[in-house]
């Protein structure tokens, strides 16, 4: 029999069966919907965290003082190691591998402006650290090294500190009291989705200064005697590929100031930002082929429910079977016929699945959602899977019942009711 001939009768009985044909494909649309979507919105959190982290620092390493946890040349363990201004010249001139090096000073005082009083944490910083903790201004400019040499008295405002102190009125060029010294507004950063951070709050909630200007007006005091100690070090190795030697050399260098272990993790204890890049990037891949799983179950079982409807087709139509072989219809015209009704049932039905899933997530792409869900992503990956999942269905689900129907004699066709 022609296969134009065989497709007519094929569409003729699914359209007598529409709502079981409709109801069979729609769990197929169902999965390879999810299998897109579900991929999909897996690697945009993965990709959302990610750039969440980056609004911390682009590849950098937070160090603090801690505690000799062991002996080292001839020093007790149990030592207090505080770092110093002298420690981060030592690395920025003695660790080759660290590209860009600031101390930080950390302390909340009093800030009053015109028309608002606040008291949020000031950071001191050196101008390098804008750029890797990505800083960035959305009015004014940022601090520079003159601003530092001089120990200019200017600041940049975080997005919250400047709606609270100058709400809805301009800040660049207004002065502010800080601790009670005057403070020149130069800057205001843009605002900053943040998932972490350390020390005193958020970027958006703080202020930052030139650190020789922090220094000399309002150190903070739970640190002993100044000038001289810092909250922390904060530096950036010179590529990612180097992060683990540069973070070596720093505690080579510490180590030998302050006389400690370098292996010693207790003496210097290091928030590592690209560790827990690589650890979140970790967590999120197992949650996206989690999805996967679940997606592609959820198709696989849309494609149990495509074999079944074909066995009971084959059961429903045992006399017309009969009938075709006895005015000469061969068993390959029999299997050909309930081979494409499988066919086109799953291969539209996965057309359909397929438009649907990128539909919604183009649709969402377009559309702006809470800061907790991320814009899911159309993935290559998720969408060859889910069509290499749909052309086994295709054949496995199709392959038996067009046998079964194929094997029926004449004789036992036209026997049955």
């Amino acid at each position: 029999m022609p296969i134009f001939e065989i497709f007519k009768q094929t569409i003729s009985a699914l359209w007598e069966t529409k709502l079981r044909s409709f109801l069979t494909m729609f769990g197929i649309i169902w999965g390879i919907s999810s299998v897109i979507l579900l991929v999909g919105l897996g690697i945009g959190f993965g990709i959302d965290q990610r750039n969440h982290l980056k609004s911390i620092g682009t590849d950098i390493a937070i160090c603090f003082g801690g505690k000799t946890a062991m002996p080292f040349g001839g020093y007790a363990a149990g030592r207090d190691v505080a770092l110093t201004l002298d420690d981060a010249i030592a690395i920025r001139d003695g660790a080759p591998l660290v590209k860009h090096v600031s101390p930080e000073l950390q302390r909340t005082v009093s800030e009053v402006s015109r028309w608002n009083a606040a008291s949020r944490a000031v950071r001191g910083v050196w101008p390098d650290y804008q750029d890797f903790r990505s800083l960035h201004v959305e009015q004014g400019r940022l601090m520079t090294s003159d601003d530092e040499a001089n120990g200019a008295r200017v600041v940049i405002l975080g997005a919250e500190s400047n709606r609270q102190l100058f709400p809805g009125k301009p800040a660049i060029g207004e002065s502010i009291s800080i601790a009670g010294y005057p403070y020149t507004v130069i800057g205001v950063l843009g605002s900053k989705q943040q998932n972490g951070s350390y020390g005193s709050g958020p970027d958006n909630s703080q202020l930052f200064v030139p650190f020789s200007a922090m220094e000399r007006d309002f150190p903070p005091d739970d640190k002993g005697n100044f000038p001289g100690f810092v909250n922390n070090i904060v530096v950036q190795p010179v590529s990612a590929s180097m992060h683990i030697a540069a973070l070596h050399e720093v505690r080579q260098v510490l180590g030998n100031r302050h006389h400690f272990d370098p292996t010693d993790l207790d003496a210097l204890w290091v928030w590592d930002t690209l560790e827990e890049a690589q650890f979140t990037d970790n967590i999120f891949h197992a949650m996206t082929m989690f999805f996967a799983a679940v997606a592609i179950l959820t198709l696989a079982l849309g494609g149990i429910g495509v074999m079944n409807i074909m066995l009971v087709a084959v059961s429903e139509r045992t006399r017309e079977i009969g009938v075709r072989k006895a005015l000469g219809a061969t068993a390959v015209d029999i299997r050909r016929q309930f081979l494409l009704e499988s066919a086109i049932i799953t291969l539209v039905s996965g057309a359909l699945g397929l438009l649907c899933g990128v539909g919604i997530i183009v649709a969402l792409r377009l559309l702006p959602l809470p800061e907790f869900l991320p814009h899911p992503v159309i993935s290559a990956t998720a969408i060859i899977a889910s069509l290499t999942t749909l052309a086994g269905i295709t054949v496995t689900a199709g392959t038996y019942p067009a046998l079964r129907a194929a094997n029926l004699t004449p004789i036992e066709c036209l026997r049955n009711d």
